[in-house]
């Protein structure tokens, strides 16, 4: 039996990143803020994907960890960039 050849539409796969998972990816960013605290806020915006930044300040974070605690009580994988 041969083996089906699949090929990607790249425009329609960006699309399918940019416009179909907008809504849980901030849904998870706000979340991310509210556990965060009162400091935390959300910035929306899009690349070649859906994205969201949950910004603290440094002193909660350096002090307390306030965004890691925060992603580890959601359930998020924290890892240090390699």
């Amino acid at each position: 039996m041969a083996r089906p050849k699949v090929r990607l539409h790249n425009v329609n796969v960006g699309k399918l990143l940019q416009q179909r998972f907008v809504n849980s990816v901030n849904d998870l960013a706000y979340a991310l803020g509210a556990e965060a605290g009162d400091e935390a806020f959300v910035e929306e915006y899009s690349t070649d994907r859906s994205a969201a930044a949950v910004i603290v300040p440094t002193e909660a974070q350096a002090r307390d960890g306030v965004l890691t605690r925060a992603a580890a009580a959601l359930g998020l994988e924290v890892r240090a960039k390699p």
